[in-house]
């Protein structure tokens, strides 16, 4: 027991500076992009800005609705940073380091990521404001809507290397990534991870014009820090997890021989490449209405989706492929 709850802090600890120096990232990042110049007065080059805006939310007064149900206002953020941390369980970080190593980590992985509604839900509910009831019903109607292609992509890869591990899933991979015969599914995947996790241009439960902040707005200090927290893990956990489905995993290239440590920095390096794509959309997209995003879904990914499932267990009848 003292045992797992190291190796958990081990894990844990690092992530939470990995979500906190993201931030800097993508503010740097995006000033680079749209000419700007971005955080550089705390520390050498403002590499000390994530901690200077974690001092200030945790200083900050946490100001909460006079006709809220203050519980379940003070409990959803942490539910949601929760959620958005379990999910990092049956993550590999390199060969037999995962710290949940369970045959159905994509089962579980899928259940966390549609808890992770409730979070969302629960918070615009009980701040008693129209404005953030209407950025959870939003969210909510957007987060359902995507789960059904992302789990038809995940269904698709499970299907063909037959298993529901993700070591099985990378070790499959050994010979050649997935992302070269299923590029087109890849890109789909792209799209709807960019909705599963609230981002430009899919980021209408915070539409500013619209919404204020969306489901968040009666949020502040620590409790807006948790949904922040979680807003970033959950897009930091949805690059490692494209890595692993298409791009790998941990596994070197040309099958070169590898360390867990060396395995760890390539899935590393692979997760900040992804993670480099949705702030490279952020900058460059704008905002789509919400009647488009559902209709993206629902008339366009969606039937793709299906498509591309039919078309592959096609291809596994017809071959008599069976995966091992």
């Amino acid at each position: 027991m003292l045992f797992f709850l190291l190796e958990s802090f081990i894990i844990l600890l690092p992530l939470l500076g990995s979500i906190a120096f993201m931030t800097l990232a993508e503010r740097k990042v995006m000033a680079s992009m749209q000419r700007r110049v971005g955080p550089n007065v705390v520390g050498f080059y403002g590499i000390l800005q994530p901690f200077a805006d974690g001092l200030k939310l945790l200083f900050k007064e946490a100001v909460i609705p006079s006709h809220a149900n203050k519980v379940i206002f003070l409990i959803s953020p942490f539910i949601t940073l929760s959620l958005a941390i379990m999910g990092w369980a049956v993550i590999p970080f390199a060969k037999g380091t995962a710290l949940a190593d369970i045959s159905l980590g994509v089962l579980f992985l899928m259940a966390i990521s549609s808890l992770g509604i409730y979070g969302v839900l629960l918070a615009g509910w009980s701040a008693n404001s129209k404005y953030a009831f209407l950025g959870s019903l939003r969210s909510s109607a957007q987060l359902v809507s995507y789960e059904l292609p992302l789990a038809m992509v995940i269904l698709i890869i499970v299907s063909i290397t037959g298993s529901l591990s993700f070591l099985q899933i990378v070790e499959f991979q050994q010979g050649v990534w997935l992302i070269i015969p299923l590029l087109p599914l890849s890109l789909v995947w792209f799209i709807v991870i960019l909705a599963e996790t609230n981002r430009a241009p899919f980021d209408l439960p915070e539409a500013e014009q619209e919404l204020v902040a969306g489901f968040m707005v009666e949020h502040s200090a620590l409790p807006f820090a948790f949904f922040y927290l979680a807003e970033y893990g959950s897009i930091l956990l949805m690059s490692t997890l494209t890595s692993l489905l298409f791009l790998g995993g941990y596994l070197l290239p040309f099958g070169l021989p590898s360390t867990p440590l060396l395995e760890s920095l390539i899935l590393g390096l692979k997760s900040s490449a992804i993670f480099f794509f949705f702030v490279w959309v952020r900058a460059t997209l704008p905002r789509v209405r919400f009647d488009q995003l559902m209709v993206i879904c629902w008339t366009t990914l969606l039937p793709i989706g299906f498509a591309f499932f039919i078309f592959t267990m096609s291809i596994l009848v017809a071959f008599e492929i069976t995966p091992s």
